[in-house]
């Protein structure tokens, strides 16, 4: 049963049962009278919310029951609204339950206006946070790329309006920040999808031999050039041809590049055939392009006509929450491939990878991640597997007020991260209540992450 307004009811007392059955009849009721019952219904079913009695069998005035029915439910559904139901004089049981996870308390008599209010809000809360984690996984898997953080976002957003356009395109950012990923992602959204994709790392091929692999040759243009050859920009026809590292292009050649993006022509080594040839053009650096030109080591027309659009991508260390999200992505892709049972970050760990500074970016990520996952013996990553330390930051603050808020920002988006945008578990981490967390996120503008991400839709 798969139904949106499916509501379990864990409740013993028969007359109870009848009551709450008739006074939500909006709802589609399955009823469970103990903790077997609940957990196996839970199982099977798997509804959005759950009320539960606090005092269930075996000892209806104790608690204690109905605390281990609400730990299980949450421990096998975290995402499942639990309401729990009190007598008038069981408020600190209920306080104690809202403390571990559950969503809200209500005390009996039972008032079928104000039950019904509680529950709807609670299905509505549930499917505003299932429909912000299907966003979230969009984004973070956008084109296979793992982006969730404002800078990132931002230029995801910018890929998103460029990619159906022909615009040649210069991506700038440090080595192994995905550039190459990046232009993958432009190409799979363009009206190109379906067409080649072929990218030339420019500073990979020797310079005797990068001009024949970009433009082919035919035969007999020089010893050993038996049979007429295609180049890599022939090979894109109708797709993309990708340049990484165009700042490491000899400058013989910036010339005869020129001449392509300009026209749209190629000549082959040896040939006198001018060749016509439809890409779209995408550049990529981590050198600084306008030093080189200052340097006269880059054709500043060259540069001109690749970056129509420049995007800066800017490094992991900048990217707000980014790291915790792409290393758990990570750790669950190697830990499947690697054939190992599914690992977690131990907390210092975690926060050994944020304070990081990742000269390396995502490369030395990966490579870190990916060593951890094989020599690790245990279902916790530590310090001790990711060869890391944690520091400390001795600095002065100078303004309480201002420190305190961006460490309540700081905090606040790291628990998101860390627990995938989980609202229950994210309060817990940070050992606050549900409606307090709300109100920092209100406090300090953090909904305006969502509403980037909704702006996709």
């Amino acid at each position: 049963m798969t139904l949106t307004n499916l509501l379990l009811i864990v409740e013993d007392d028969p007359g109870l049962q009848k009551q709450l059955k008739w006074s939500l009849d909006n709802y589609e009721i399955i009823m469970a009278s103990n903790r077997t019952e609940a957990i196996t219904a839970l199982r099977r079913h798997m509804p959005k919310v759950v009320t539960v009695d606090l005092g269930l069998p075996p000892d209806p005035s104790n608690a204690s029951e109905g605390l281990a029915t609400l730990k299980e439910i949450l421990e096998l559904a975290p995402t499942t609204k639990v309401i729990v139901v009190t007598g008038n004089d069981d408020r600190n049981n209920a306080i104690e339950a809202v403390a571990q996870g559950a969503y809200d308390f209500y005390q009996k008599p039972v008032d079928a206006d104000s039950l019904n209010l509680i529950i709807s809000r609670a299905f509505h809360l549930h499917a505003l946070e299932d429909d912000f984690r299907n966003l979230q996984q969009q984004q973070m898997f956008f084109s296979g790329i793992i982006a969730t953080s404002p800078q990132m976002l931002s230029v995801m957003r910018m890929i998103e309006r460029i990619a159906p356009t022909q615009a040649t395109t210069l991506l700038l950012g440090e080595s192994g920040t995905g550039k190459e990923m990046l232009a993958k992602a432009i190409h799979k959204q363009s009206p190109r999808a379906k067409k080649p994709f072929v990218a030339v790392n420019c500073a990979a091929i020797p310079e005797s031999l990068l001009e024949s692999e970009l433009f082919g040759y035919e035969k007999g243009a020089f010893t050993g050039a038996i049979a007429q050859t295609k180049g890599k920009i022939e090979y894109a026809e109708g797709g993309t041809f990708f340049l990484d590292e165009i700042g490491d292009l000899p400058f013989a050649l910036q010339a005869k590049l020129l001449r392509f993006i300009q026209e749209r022509t190629i000549e082959r080594l040896g040939g006198r055939k001018e060749i016509a040839v439809d890409v779209r053009i995408i550049c990529a650096t981590h050198q600084n392009l306008q030093n080189l030109i200052d340097q006269n080591l880059f054709r500043a027309d060259l540069y001109y006509r690749l970056s129509e659009i420049n995007i800066e991508i800017p490094p992991l260390r900048e990217r707000e929450g980014d790291i915790i999200a792409i290393a758990n992505s990570l750790l669950r892709s190697y830990c499947k491939s690697n054939n190992c049972k599914a690992k977690s970050f131990a907390a210092d760990a975690a926060l050994a990878l944020e304070q990081y500074s990742w000269p390396g970016n995502v490369r030395e990520l990966e490579n870190k991640l990916k060593r951890a996952v094989i020599l690790s013996d245990n279902s916790v990553i530590t310090l001790e597997d990711l060869e890391m330390t944690t520091k400390v930051d001795n600095a002065m603050p100078l303004n309480l007020k201002e420190v305190r808020e961006a460490a309540e920002i700081t905090a606040i988006k790291r628990a998101l991260h860390y627990n995938d945008y989980n609202i229950s578990e994210t309060s817990r981490l940070l050992g606050i209540t549900r409606p307090t967390l709300y109100s920092l996120v209100e406090k300090h503008g953090l909904q305006d992450l969502i509403r980037h991400q909704l702006d996709k839709l």
